[in-house]
């Protein structure tokens, strides 16, 4: 090849390049010298010369990289091909690059570095050990040259171990030999690195002038000029030694980081001092300590609390914060505190176990740093701290332990500064701010945060608490006392609320926020924790006093008071007398006005106080319930007297307090006598119920509309309301009969149920039965109820839509709270306090339809649990709910027809008895599984078709667009569908049933990569019953299978783990079709196709396919024909597989054989994220495998004698 050739080529790419860069250059231009250049990679037999030439130290940076981006391309995707001479060639030219063809250490550009330690990495993923066994010489020889070779041989050594071992890029076999001789060779690569490390570090500080004995860096002198730049090359070795020490001490064996006395470990330490190289000596120490592995391994690491590890990391730690908020001194204080946090967690696993380790004696030194970091200003390192101190104050030996006892006062004051909500990132009204701006981008960003940073802080607190639980609660009372004196500081925002009341960003209110959360989290604590006599019940009861005389008029304040009434309210288990103090506070609170007798809509400020009194009353009455019934009398009065004001209180505060009233009537332990009392608190309810007109306006959804107003078109849409009366009376009925049937209860306890008449005997499988008795008032309802749920369905109707006047087309929308929360779009904060709840009537229609359709099928959900074989025995109960609660699906929305099956279908079927499975819900779910299986595939075909032609006008840009919010919500109806099934056919022995988090469940939900699906995952009885009718069993099936490709990844990954298996498998006994047969195993494959590039779906879906096919390849030859039409797919590996399989003599080879074997198989249909589809394979060959024999002792150098094994040798020295 001549020279000319190569210099003319080498012109025309220097030119090309110079296009593709210059931001001057035309799209067409670019396009085209990008081609070129592609081209030439690919095709030009002469890239090896051209790429050397253009790499010359004489062409600029960006021609260089170039040059050897070609060389990296060739080594990577022609390896194979090439000539060994060639091969040879372009190693040792790429040797000589490193050695003399680089600009020096701080000339030289990073990412020419990078790319040449790249190329020599991918020579060595290929032909090391076996056919280089000197590369490691060679590199040592290299950084005998100087600095500038060093730190290319760091980058050598890193970038090897991340493709290696990190992100294991190579083949296995390739990946082991490598893995294997490195870590043979480890104690010389140790032993490298920190020579280097040490010996650059002692050259930098006798240049900058700084002590070279083990003493702190105190301030070290200037350098001369001439000594900078060898000062400097010196530091630039030391990190990337630091860098590459980094990449290592994550996985080689803990001897090597502990060899020596723990020598690594000593010079990291003093390493944190040199502001040059500290982050780099903080990030190995935090990996090196929060290293696993066996404890008897990890005790050297205790070195860390010796005097010379503790004062040179608390030192570090002064100085760097010292120096006042400079971003480099913050990241190093985060790792520091990481480091501490990591050295917590190690001597908690050491402490206590067969180690022998003895609390060390720089303990209490340890705890005073920690403390340190957990009152400094930036919320984000006092976060840090929280989940080491719950470990300590958990450990059962340093838990005992006097110098953390004597920490527990201290940590519990620091909580009461971190409770306390400052920091966002666009105020300026504490030193944390500064930090926020750092670590937050947004207000809201920052409000999450610190929202899960408090709920973490309570569960430490209650943790000190049980260690001390007396000062806890003095610290309390003594905030409480303050907060009740200090005077209200609104700050500079104020509220909307009303003049002079505090928004949730006024000092006061964040210093009583905090204050509550710390004691109700103290004194919930004490009260578990000490026994009942020594409970300070006089300091408890004065300060209950305190709170019950307290008066405000800021409902933000307010509800403050009432959480602190409610965390003091066990001390009046010891005075009963107080009751009537604290029932006439919440009662004063349930009717809280800030302007009484105001037309303005109230702000959800008051409302969340008037909720928080009701809720109060409630969890007295249900955690209480002995205490407060010889008050019962009184509190029903009080209750009445409320009641006969219709204007008074919301329906759902009525409601609440009725709530009470039946919690305490299950006191009473007398059927007859609680259920005249039920009859006597649903009079009103039923009254209005069955009037004539409520008869006429529930049944017929035209008098419906005109009845709640929904027909009007109204001029003032903030102040008039003329139905809002009517709405209020059938929210009123609903919320009463919901209250009762969720509340009334019969005794717990067998014997007291029969002593008062509420036991009726045994079901026939010795279930015992029951009475309720609020059934007969409410099945008296139940019949308008239906028609309630009927009329409300044929709203949805087309032309009952269109009878909606013009202020409420959109009455039966969804709510904006609502599409938010499905978009996962936070709320502005300030907004949500301030603003009215509803602001416009048609806000508040949208509010009542959704809350009545949610609260109507509450009441069918619950009425199971409730009546029991009252309700399931309703004459045709089936087909009522079949016309009325089905009725009309076709036009129901999706986040309609979600709650319906949550709510009611989901208990409904979790509750019944099996008695009842024939007469009841298989005639139900029959048609429900049908029609749910036609309507999803129907959404998830319009999806994909939108997918699929992707118009470039497509809404996807806007984040609120209605189709994405469409989509969302089909994902969701899919996931809750399938929830349904699941928990209807699968009983999943030894797992936790966490339905509603399942449904709503994110979709980042981390996937298990190694899924393999309970194996004792068996049907319910209901669903055996349900797969022995054929339509339910085709429906569901079909269902389970077709969604296996509908694009919801974490819907594919339940359906395959939980359901797809059991269901199949019952019907396996049975004739199945051949067809059949081969669709399920093809839905299988076309889940793997949609879904392979999610590592969880992939391995439960590859399992699926496993399962169907060993169990229905003998039987059905079909499947045989299916996986020949994979793509990719080796025949004659496909006919050994299926061999083995069939032929039952031969011995089973273990199951995770056959399982890769068979995933090798199908992976041709295995989808791959995008970003893999179209690149380019590399092939990396296995070399001959390394010589076993047996283990040799250590001193002996494997690959000393490696020569003699008959390797062909190809790179010699």
């Amino acid at each position: 090849m001549s020279a000319e050739q190569v210099s003319g080529l080498c012109e025309q790419l220097v030119k090309a390049v110079t296009v593709i860069m210059d931001p001057a250059s035309t799209q067409r231009y670019r396009l085209e010298a990008l081609k070129f250049c592609e081209e030439f990679k690919e095709k030009c037999p002469i890239c090896v010369p051209c790429g050397l030439k253009l790499a010359e130290k004489t062409q600029t940076a960006i021609v260089r990289h170039f040059g050897l981006q070609i060389l990296e391309h060739v080594v990577k995707y022609r390896w194979n091909n090439m000539p060994r001479l060639e091969k040879v060639y372009l190693k040792n030219n790429v040797m000589g690059l490193i050695s003399s063809g680089t600009q020096s250490i701080l000339e030289e550009e990073s990412h020419i570095k990078d790319v040449l330690s790249r190329i020599v990495v991918e020579m060595i993923k290929r032909e090391w050990p076996q056919h280089w066994p000197d590369m490691l010489k060679e590199l040592d020889t290299l950084s005998k040259q100087g600095e500038t070779q060093t730190e290319l041989v760091m980058f050598i050594l890193l970038r090897l171990a991340e493709d290696v071992v990190t992100f294991q890029t190579l083949p296995t076999q390739r990946r082991r030999d490598i893995q294997q001789t490195l870590t043979q060779n480890m104690e010389k690569i140790f032993s490298f690195l920190l020579t280097a490390l040490q010996q650059n570090v002692n050259k930098y500080r006798l240049m900058v002038g700084a002590p070279q004995e083990q003493e702190v860096l105190t301030s070290p002198q200037k350098t001369n000029l001439a000594q900078e730049p060898k000062a400097q090359a010196n530091c630039r070795v030391g990190i990337a030694a630091l860098n590459t020490l980094a990449g290592y001490i994550d996985w080689v064996a803990l001897s090597h980081i502990t060899a020596d006395n723990c020598k690594l470990l000593e010079m990291l330490c003093l390493l944190l001092n040199e502001p040059e190289l500290q982050v780099g000596a903080a990030e190995c120490l935090l990996i090196a300590v929060s290293r696993k592995g066996k404890l008897e391994d990890r005790k050297p690491l205790m070195v860390l609390f010796g005097d010379v590890a503790m004062h040179c990391i608390l030192s570090a730690a002064q100085t760097a914060d010292g120096e006042g908020l400079v971003e480099k001194h913050y990241v190093f204080l985060k790792r520091l505190c990481q480091v501490l946090c990591a050295l917590g967690s190690q001597l908690c696993a050491l402490l206590g176990s067969d180690c022998n380790v003895e609390t060390p004696a720089n303990f209490g030194k340890y705890l005073e740093s920690f403390l340190a970091f957990t009152t400094h200003p930036s919320q984000f390192l006092r976060s840090s701290t929280q989940i080491t101190w719950g470990a300590l104050f958990r450990h059962e030996v340093l838990s005992r332990d006097p110098l953390l006892l004597a920490v527990v006062p201290k940590y519990l004051r620091a909580s009461m500064t971190n409770l306390v909500k400052v920091g966002f990132p666009s105020k300026a009204d504490s030193p944390s701010c500064e930090y926020s701006r750092f670590d937050f981008d947004s207000d809201e960003d920052f409000n999450a945060f610190f929202n899960s940073f408090r709920a973490q802080q309570g569960e430490v607190m209650r943790m000190a608490c049980r260690l001390d639980p007396l000062t806890g609660f003095q610290m309390a009372g003594e905030w409480l006392k303050y907060q009740l004196t200090a005077p209200v500081d609104t700050g500079p925002t104020n509220s909307k609320t009303g003049e002079g009341l505090c928004s949730i960003f006024s000092p006061s209110f964040v210093q009583w926020d905090a204050m509550t959360f710390f004691s109700e989290s103290v004194i919930s604590q004490m009260f578990r924790t000490m026994d009942k006599d020594e409970i300070p019940v006089n300091d408890g009861i004065d300060l209950l006093q305190l709170v019950l005389n307290f008066e405000t008029k800021d409902p933000l304040i307010l509800s403050c008071v009432l959480t602190n009434v409610s965390a003091l309210f066990p001390f009046v288990t010891y005075r009963p007398e107080y009751l009537p103090q604290v029932l006439s506070k919440l009662f004063a609170s349930v009717t809280f006005e800030v302007v009484e007798e105001s037309k303005a809509p109230r702000t959800r400020a008051v409302k969340n106080v008037r909720r928080h009194a009701c809720s109060s009353i409630i969890k007295m009455c249900r955690d209480y319930p002995q205490l407060v019934l010889p008050n019962f009398e009184m509190l029903y009065n009080h209750v009445k007297q409320l009641l006969s004001n219709e204007l008074l209180l919301t329906q759902m505060e009525k409601c609440a307090l009725m709530e009470a009233l039946v919690l305490i009537s299950n006191q009473f332990k007398d059927y007859e006598r609680q259920k005249a009392f039920l009859e006597e608190l649903m009079a009103p309810v039923a009254g209005l119920w069955l009037s004539p007109e409520m008869q006429r306006v529930l049944s017929d959804p035209e008098a419906f509309i005109s009845y709640v107003g929904a027909d009007n078109k109204i001029a003032d849409p903030v102040m008039e309301d003329p139905s809002g009366l009517n709405r209020s009376r059938i929210s009123f009925c609903v919320y009463t009969i919901l209250g009762v049937v969720k509340r009334a209860r019969w005794p717990a306890a067998t014997e007291e149920a029969k002593a008062g008449g509420f036991f009726l005997g045994y079901l026939p499988s010795g279930t015992p039965m029951y009475r309720n008795p609020c059934t007969e008032q409410v099945l008296k309802l139940f019949d308008n109820l239906l028609a309630l749920i009927r009329t409300h369905n044929n709203l949805y109707t087309p032309e009952m839509v269109a009878r909606l006047g013009d202020t409420f087309a959109k009455a039966l929308d969804m709510l904006e709270v609502e599409k938010n929360a499905i978009l996962g779009l936070p709320q502005p904060l300030l907004e949500l306090y301030d603003s009215p709840v509803y602001k416009t009537v048609l806000e508040r229609m949208q509010g009542f339809f959704c809350t009545l359709y949610d609260n109507c099928f509450h009441i069918l959900g619950n009425a199971g649990p409730s009546m029991q074989q009252d309700f399931y025995t309703v004459e045709g109960l089936a087909t009522q709910l079949l016309s009325s609660a089905f009725n009309n699906l076709n036009n129901i929305p999706d986040y309609r027809l979600r709650p319906m099956l949550r709510v009611f279908v989901k208990p409904l079927v979790l509750s019944c008895p099996a008695e009842y499975y024939e007469t009841l819900v298989c005639p139900m779910l029959g048609p429900l599984f049908t029609y749910l299986h036609m309507r999803l595939s129907q959404k998830w075909q319009v999806i994909n078709q939108r997918s699929m032609l992707c118009e470039d006008d497509a809404a996807d840009d806007n984040p609120e667009s209605q189709e994405m919010l469409e989509e969302q919500l089909v994902r969701l109806l899919t996931r809750e569908v399938m929830d349904l099934a699941t928990v209807c056919c699968v009983s999943k022995k030894g797992v936790e049933q966490n339905t509603t988090a399942a449904v709503d469940g994110d979709d980042d939900e981390a996937m298990a990569t190694e899924v393999t699906p309970p194996a004792n995952a068996e049907l319910t009885e209901l669903g055996k019953c349900l797969m022995k009718q054929e339509d339910v069993c085709t429906a569901v099936l079909i269902t389970a299978y077709t969604s296996l490709s509908w694009k919801d990844t974490l819907s594919c990954q339940r359906t395959t783990t939980q359901l797809c298996w059991p269901l199949l498998k019952q019907v396996l006994p049975g004739n199945l079709l051949p067809d059949a047969v081969s669709w399920f195993f093809t839905s299988v494959l076309k889940g793997l196709q949609v879904h392979g590039q999610h590592d969880g779906c992939m391995a439960a879906l590859v399992h699926l396919a496993f399962q169907i096919y060993e169990a229905l390849r003998p039987r059905y030859g079909e499947l045989k024909a299916v996986m020949e039409q994979i793509p990719d797919i080796q025949l004659d590996s496909l006919e050994q597989f299926d061999s083995k399989l069939l032929n039952p003599t031969l011995q089973k080879v273990a199951d995770k054989r056959r399982k890769d074997h068979f995933k090798r198989l199908i992976s041709g249909c295995i989808g791959k994220p995008i970003g893999e589809q179209f690149r380019k394979e590399v092939h990396i060959r296995n070399l001959p495998s390394l010589f076993k024999k047996v283990k040799p002792s250590l001193q002996t150098d494997v690959l000393e004698n490696e020569d003699g094994e008959g390797f062909n040798v190809l790179f010699e020295p």
